[in-house]
């Protein structure tokens, strides 16, 4: 027991009382620029964000290709949602067999450029420079403050703030009133 102001309270015992989403690590990582984390977003052609995960600074991006999106949800007019894009445009990180023969198996065209050690494969220009897309939505993320900077030591909580973020973005394309 410990005695704070006249009163018995249990010390807290630490990490027994995180949210059950919570990773052990809390999406916290060493990278080149210090601790930090890493968002890995799913976006529609236009930029609108549609699925995000956050993942430690220091981890491999590849391995978080298929949580992401298992995470889309794209709106039907009828019925229930599709799950899956029709092609991913992804910088060479992305560029493994494994993750190359996911996207064959779930139909989803890859427009994933090759890593130097591994053999050509021809590359829609059209579709990669779209890719351009996605970068203009990460630095969209990159201007909100809190993002940023992250404050919250939660790595549930830092997806909530950017979730926030991200209907943000979808009322302000949605309400504005310029085409």
């Amino acid at each position: 027991m410990a005695v704070t102001s006249g009163r018995t309270r249990r010390p807290r015992a630490r990490g027994k009382n995180l949210p059950p989403a919570e990773p052990a690590d809390h999406a916290l990582g060493r990278s080149r620029g210090g601790w930090g984390s890493k968002l890995h977003l799913v976006t529609d052609g236009h930029g609108l964000p549609l699925a995000v995960v956050v993942s430690p600074g220091q981890a491999q991006e590849s391995r978080y290709l298929e949580p992401a999106l298992n995470a889309v949800r794209i709106p039907a007019r009828r019925g229930r949602p599709r799950q899956r894009p029709d092609r991913v445009a992804g910088d060479k990180a992305y560029s493994y067999p494994h993750l190359r023969h996911w996207l064959e198996q779930h139909h989803i065209r890859a427009v994933i450029p090759t890593r130097s050690n591994q053999p050509r494969r021809a590359l829609d220009q059209n579709a990669d420079r779209r890719r351009r897309v996605i970068e203009c939505a990460i630095g969209w993320l990159k201007e909100a403050r809190r993002l940023a900077t992250r404050y919250e030591k939660l790595a549930v909580h830092f997806l909530g703030v950017v979730k926030l973020a991200m209907i943000q973005k979808h009322l302000a394309l949605t309400l504005s009133n310029t085409p």
